[in-house]
């Protein structure tokens, strides 16, 4: 890869990793199935009036926004909001890796070597692992959450595999249309009209640049960008990149957020971000670039904007400020 290509998918990490610490603050903001339904309202507007027509089916659009937009993304906010650490996070969400190889298998009948069986199992020794250290600090209800938005993302890797989009940032922005009213109505029923209202009557400049953030620069930008790497490299070549987002998510928390990283979360990274390694590029140079010659982008995803340097007063683990609390004025 050229040097500028090698900078720009590390600057896609970054602004994924990034978007972990964005999402904790935002969620001060914004009750979490509200602030998923925005962020994919601003990613889909005004975007879709110049990315063209949709490129595949509609049923692969539809499945994939729901699967991935409502499911996912739902259960992802939910469990940062229930207390879930935004580095911690970060490095959970890539055994989504794992659960894609498993329904890979289930559902396209690929069958998974060796190597990548170890890599895999690897993997979820260092979710094991994680899952002791989050019993230790935190709820384990909002960890079994993000493990539900792996899973999800899983099959959403299955299926947009089975779409096989020739142009993946078209893909994305129309995906994004999809969750937008699904979300509404479930914030609506499960957050309420009043919590809703009083969240939006009470945006602020940082807010705005939150959802500015997780909307354009890591869902049109990053896809974007990331799609422009694939069409000009081998996908053995650029994932790789992927594997770096955890990295820059636990960096980034504990400089803006104060969180603390134990021992037996390096612990959990090195097993977790190792085996997803072992699992994913095994086979590098297999099938990474399929018909038409239009790699297949999977195993990576963000959210993220220029992180706001306040970060929110500190809460407990169980429940969050409401959306009314005063923005965030000092750094954790």
């Amino acid at each position: 890869m050229r040097p500028a290509h090698v900078c720009l998918a590390v600057l896609v990490a970054a602004v994924w990793g990034v978007n972990f610490v964005v999402i904790e603050v935002g969620l001060d903001h914004f009750p979490p199935l509200l602030f998923s339904a925005l962020r994919f309202l601003v990613a889909a507007l005004p975007a879709v009036f110049f990315v063209g027509r949709p490129k595949v089916a509609w049923k692969w659009i539809v499945g994939v926004g729901l699967v991935l937009g409502v499911a996912k993304f739902g259960l992802l906010f939910i469990g940062m909001d229930a207390g879930m650490p935004a580095g911690l996070s970060s490095l959970v969400l890539q055994v989504q890796a794992v659960f894609t190889g498993f329904f890979a298998f289930l559902a396209l009948g690929e069958r998974p070597g060796r190597v990548r069986v170890t890599g895999m199992v690897i993997a979820l020794g260092g979710i094991a692992v994680a899952a002791v250290d989050e019993g230790e600090t935190g709820p384990l209800t909002a960890f079994a959450l993000l493990m539900g938005a792996a899973a999800c993302w899983g099959v959403s890797n299955v299926l947009t595999r089975k779409a096989f989009p020739p142009d993946s940032l078209n893909f994305m922005v129309w995906v994004s249309t999809v969750p937008v009213l699904p979300l509404l109505a479930l914030s609506l029923l499960f957050e309420g009209p009043s919590r809703d209202l009083a969240a939006l009557r009470s945006l602020d400049w940082q807010g705005a640049g939150i959802i500015v953030y997780v909307a354009w620069v890591t869902t049109v930008f990053g896809f974007g960008a990331w799609g422009y790497l694939l069409r000009r490299h081998p996908a053995s070549t650029v994932a790789p990149f992927s594997l770096l987002v955890p990295v820059f998510g636990m960096s980034s928390a504990a400089l803006v957020l104060g969180e603390s990283v134990s021992g037996l979360r390096w612990c959990a990274a090195a097993l977790l971000v190792g085996g997803v390694a072992l699992a994913s590029f095994s086979g590098a140079g297999k099938g990474s670039v399929r018909r038409s010659g239009s790699p297949v982008v999977t195993g990576v995803h963000g959210r993220g904007p220029a992180v706001p340097q306040a970060a929110p007063h500190p809460r407990t683990s169980a429940s969050r400020t409401p959306s009314t609390a005063t923005p965030p004025s000092s750094p954790r």
